[in-house]
């Protein structure tokens, strides 16, 4: 969708330049060794701050999606076969980066009859075994809602298991096209079920009214999910879809406050929140 009317970006989304210790360090490891964090490529607004707590996010699977979402810039289109040595270089970097706590993320593998899931789980065993004090965070996809695929998922454990919802149900077909706002909810509702600690996101400012963003968080609260992170969709090209408003980070606050009473464990919500923004307090804190 092409947007013709383009709303100026207020003040409030302005990033400082990251710096700090542990940020160089991480930056010089990356750059030596061309290691690929979804921080770096996705020009996320909190890598400097992430980097120096020791948090990375690595996407898996490739980098082309077997889905076209409206929000997302990453490729659509016929995916490469799996590689599986995928998993022993995602363990590499994690410990060459010293990383303490990984953010796992993979694309849409709706090609493979097991959805990638056999990837996620060697990369899981492979962190493990290369550096047995990284703590783990998935962020994993609907699987087509094969469950015996989100069951290998749910056997290795991963210490938080994260799917986002993106949106409220009434934009959903536009903003996940292939996704489905039910099947998500039972994704979540399954992975709790199975024992994990659950995490799910939104994106606010696609045009969602204030009655369907809360009457979402209460949907994400009746699967039990413990996490919640809010932050701003900000448009990644002129085809994606545009930016309907900008919520100030007062509403925000708001949302905050009324997840917390819903009874989420931990609720991440300002304007520049994605999902990783302070993932390793999301082990610690629950």
């Amino acid at each position: 969708m092409e947007s013709t009317v383009k709303i100026k970006k207020p003040k409030w989304l302005r990033v400082k330049l990251p710096t700090g210790k542990e940020y160089k360090k991480v930056r010089e490891l990356v750059s030596e060794h061309k290691l690929h964090t979804i921080c770096e490529s996705g020009n996320c607004p909190n890598m400097g701050e992430c980097w120096g707590e020791g948090t990375a996010t690595f996407m898996i699977l490739g980098n082309i999606c077997t889905r076209s979402c409206g929000f997302c810039a990453v490729k659509t289109g016929k995916p490469l076969a799996a590689d599986l040595l995928e998993p022993k270089r995602v363990a590499q970097s994690v410990k060459l980066m010293e990383v303490k706590h990984a953010v796992i993320t993979s694309v849409d593998r709706d090609d493979l009859e097991d959805g990638g899931s056999m990837i996620w789980v060697n990369t899981v065993n492979e962190i493990r075994n290369a550096s047995k004090e990284t703590t783990l965070e998935t962020l994993i996809p609907d699987f087509g809602g094969k469950w015996e695929n989100l069951q290998r998922i749910i056997d290795v454990a991963p210490e938080v298991v994260s799917h986002n919802l993106e949106t409220v149900r009434r934009l959903t077909k536009e903003v996940r096209i292939q996704a489905k706002y039910n099947r998500s909810l039972e994704v979540l509702r399954r992975l709790k079920q199975g024992g994990m600690r659950t995490k799910s996101g939104l994106m606010l400012g696609l045009g969602e009214t204030e009655e369907e963003v809360i009457e979402t968080m209460e949907d994400l609260r009746s699967v039990e999910v413990d996490v919640l992170t809010l932050g701003q969709y900000l448009q990644p090209t002129p085809k994606h879809l545009p930016v309907a408003n900008f919520i100030t980070p007062e509403k925000f606050q708001e949302y905050k406050e009324i997840g917390l009473k819903m009874g989420y464990r931990f609720v991440e919500s300002s304007p520049l929140v994605r999902s990783s923004y302070h993932a390793e307090r999301h082990i610690f804190d629950l």
